[in-house]
């Protein structure tokens, strides 16, 4: 498929496991594409396997002037911005809610929320100028969207506010023709920024973990950047203020329905 032939996009985080694999999926597809990452040897390193078909760019989102001058140096190097996959975030600290220092809490709506809607409005203003009917998707609530994570009360937050960010900016631009959506991971394989002396424990970590989802898997950032090819081409042309899950059934589950502690489902139908 070329879904995306002559078309620029917008990958924040883009030097990260997940905005690679989007990268990677957006330039096989055609696309042209603007990688910005606050890293700017993850932004450089991913560009450079793609030669004159991306630019990195550095830039830290959560910052309103950063953000509007990641926009503008897109469209100067390219032209156009007609995609933004705005995937910029981080956990953040964890810790019980009446224990979690105001600072870390800050720093994780900065990073999660205000960056989403800094990148958002930038891009959207763009967008409008020029008259393209565009499409923006961002990282939304993954399962702390469905699931209560203890510890997580900046990251879940967040992460539902950009629930709603999105929502309300699908309805403030669908009358100029541009789609904003959310994609919403459960947990994907990465070991970035796992050191490599427990790569082969947190492995084992995660294969354990994969017994307890329905499809009994673990999600791949390729899987992610699907969805998101998906939602920012035409094909999803009627597609608008939704929030997708990606988590192979984990969040279907409950007590009553999975009551082992060591594998859902109970049976499984042989290959």
């Amino acid at each position: 498929m070329m879904r995306f032939e002559g078309k620029v996009v917008l990958v924040t985080g883009g030097g990260g496991a997940i905005g690679s694999a989007a990268v990677r999926r957006f330039i096989d597809e055609g696309a042209r594409v603007s990688i910005v990452d606050l890293d700017v040897e993850r932004a450089t390193h991913v560009a450079s396997a793609f030669g004159d078909k991306a630019i990195a760019i550095t830039a830290d989102v959560s910052d309103e002037a950063a953000a509007n001058d990641a926009v503008a140096k897109t469209v100067e190097a390219f032209g156009r911005l007609d995609a933004v996959f705005n995937n910029a975030g981080i956990s953040g600290k964890v810790a019980l809610i009446h224990e979690l220092p105001v600072e870390d809490w800050d720093r994780i709506v900065r990073i999660n929320l205000r960056s989403m809607f800094l990148v958002l409005q930038a891009s959207l203003k763009v967008m409008i100028s020029a008259g393209i009917e565009g499409s923006i998707v961002n990282m939304g609530s993954s399962m702390a969207g469905w699931d209560v994570l203890s510890g997580a009360a900046g990251y879940a937050s967040t992460k539902h506010g950009v629930v709603g960010l999105t929502r309300v900016a699908a309805l403030d631009a669908a009358a100029y023709g541009i789609r904003v959506n959310a994609i919403c991971p459960g947990v994907i394989e990465t070991t970035l920024g796992v050191p490599a002396n427990d790569r082969v424990a947190y492995t084992a970590g995660i294969r354990r973990f994969a017994d307890r989802i329905p499809l009994r898997r673990i999600g791949q950032p390729e899987d992610v950047a699907a969805a998101v090819a998906f939602l920012a081409s035409d094909e999803a042309r009627h597609i608008t203020g939704v929030d997708w899950l990606l988590d192979g059934g984990q969040t279907l589950q409950s007590f009553a329905n999975a009551p082992d502690n060591g594998a859902y489902p109970r049976h499984r139908t042989p290959n």
